[in-house]
């Protein structure tokens, strides 16, 4: 018996030859629901693209974004770190350039409002170990060309850097025109989408794609607003960008299905299929027309529904197929589990979570405590979720639940498990303050306040 047939005789996948780095592939869907692919029960929308991932590899049923909105995840899925210790990206960054809370605000007036080149992102980490590193996609993570896709290691960056675009002119809701390649603002017909997937697959057909491991980050923009079916060619009226319906919005994620599956089959071509580990993820729950699987909640909520996100993985003959794990997991996991795969020693030490050896059943489902603070304006939420346990604070209401039999956040436990709710309330104010954010301790001073006050300041006393 050989040994990868002794592997799978025992019910864990072999890995790679030693040697062969794996090409990296990490496809990001935008403002997508929970329940919004066929491989997660979704009623009216067919995915059978993405399916194939989880068909022939894992498919994650607690997995979480590091935040409910697009510009805080996509800072820990760069980084492998609690966007919090970043400090400033813990809601979306606004249309041109706008802070959307105190630090925030603060920051943009210095023009520091983005991800500094400081915080060791992924792609620079993979390039410094030779991988070659393409970005095609919404960046979001700062206008300035300071805060690049370039300045952080992707060789290659197509896309748009704002949170989003009109489909078909590329365009802010301000008209400014946010389509970029490597630093330059660039026109380009055609629906966004579709040339997002044409730059990617136009970049792994080059030849020097066959010399050297590569990493591709794909961040499409679908689904998210404004509602726009590929065969709609029109031009949105800003002031309805959040209107449409439920249709236009399954016209888009099965329009970004298909070119999910023009990507993976330009890898099969290269014969690189068998030696690339795929991810597909969204950067956090969906709106009103998304399907949120039933749970609570939705975007820009600590809910499950504006959290939970669908999650499917494949590696072939690494990971075992058609599987299922009750692994929690969470958008930072991804980019430790990355670095993993590929032998890469992370310049700084991760929040994230290496996924692969529970996923290959090497190690037991592991019992986790994440974290989530959300602000924008003057509103603020935060989440614990220890073990089963659930604690979030909305504002100034206070909500306990056991996901083990209350997934959908009905029953709230907070006055019967007093005790309960103080030790998560403790924890959470413990991480808060070890999170604290190095680059805002002048925003702090010059306020006479310390961190720590303006950190934890709305929530409610520990004891």
């Amino acid at each position: 018996m050989t040994r990868r047939e002794l592997l799978a005789t025992a019910g864990v996948a072999a890995v790679p030859a030693v040697g062969r780095r794996p090409n990296l592939l990490l496809i990001l869907a935008d403002d997508m629901g929970a329940g919004d692919l066929s491989c997660y029960a979704a009623p009216d929308i067919k995915t059978p693209n993405i399916d194939s991932i989880a068909r022939r590899g894992v498919r994650f049923t607690r997995c979480y974004a590091n935040a409910p909105e697009c510009t805080p995840t996509r800072t820990a899925l760069m980084t492998g770190r609690y966007q919090q210790r970043v400090g400033g990206l813990e809601c979306a960054i606004g249309v041109g350039n706008v802070g959307r809370y105190d630090e925030a605000e603060w920051l943009a007036r210095r023009d520091e409002l983005g991800l500094p080149v400081a915080e060791t992102s992924i792609a620079r980490m993979l390039k410094g170990a030779g991988y070659d590193t393409c970005c095609s996609g919404k960046w979001h993570l700062g206008y300035l060309p300071q805060f690049s896709p370039n300045a952080h290691g992707f060789n290659e960056y197509f896309g748009i850097l704002g949170g989003n675009a009109d489909y078909f002119t590329h365009r802010e809701e301000s008209g400014a025109n946010v389509l970029a390649h490597n630093g330059r603002l660039v026109e380009r017909p055609g629906y966004l989408t579709d040339l997002l997937a044409n730059h990617a697959t136009g970049w792994l057909r080059a030849e020097q794609r066959k010399q050297k491991p590569w990493f591709l980050y794909l961040p499409f923009t679908a689904p998210h607003t404004p509602l726009q079916g590929p065969a709609d060619g029109k031009v949105l009226d800003k002031s309805k960008w959040n209107e449409g319906t439920r249709a236009t919005y399954a016209a888009m994620v099965e329009h970004m299905d298909k070119r999910v599956g023009d990507v993976l089959e330009q890898v099969r071509r290269m014969g690189a299929l068998e030696n690339t580990l795929v991810v597909f993820q969204s950067d956090n729950g969906g709106y009103a027309q998304s399907r949120n699987a039933g749970l609570r909640g939705g975007k820009s909520t600590v809910w499950e529904g504006g959290i939970r996100v669908p999650c499917v993985m494949q590696w072939p003959g690494a990971l075992p197929e058609a599987s299922t794990t009750a692994q929690v997991a969470i958008s930072m996991d991804v980019t430790a589990t990355m670095l993993a795969a590929a032998g890469v020693k992370p310049a700084r030490a991760l929040d994230g979570m290496d996924l692969l050896p529970v996923v290959r059943g090497q190690r037991q489902t592991v019992s986790r405590t994440l974290y989530w603070s959300y602000k924008r304006g003057h509103e603020r939420r935060w989440a614990v979720r220890d073990g089963e346990m659930k604690y979030v604070r909305d504002g100034t209401f206070e909500s306990l639940h056991n996901l083990a039999w209350d997934e959908r956040e009905k029953v709230n436990l907070a006055e019967n498990e007093p005790a309960l709710r103080r030790q998560l309330v403790m924890k959470l104010d413990s991480w808060l303050q070890e999170t604290t954010p190095a680059r805002l301790r002048d925003y702090y001073e010059s306020r006479a306040i310390s961190a720590r006050h303006s950190t934890v300041r709305h929530l409610p006393p520990s004891g």
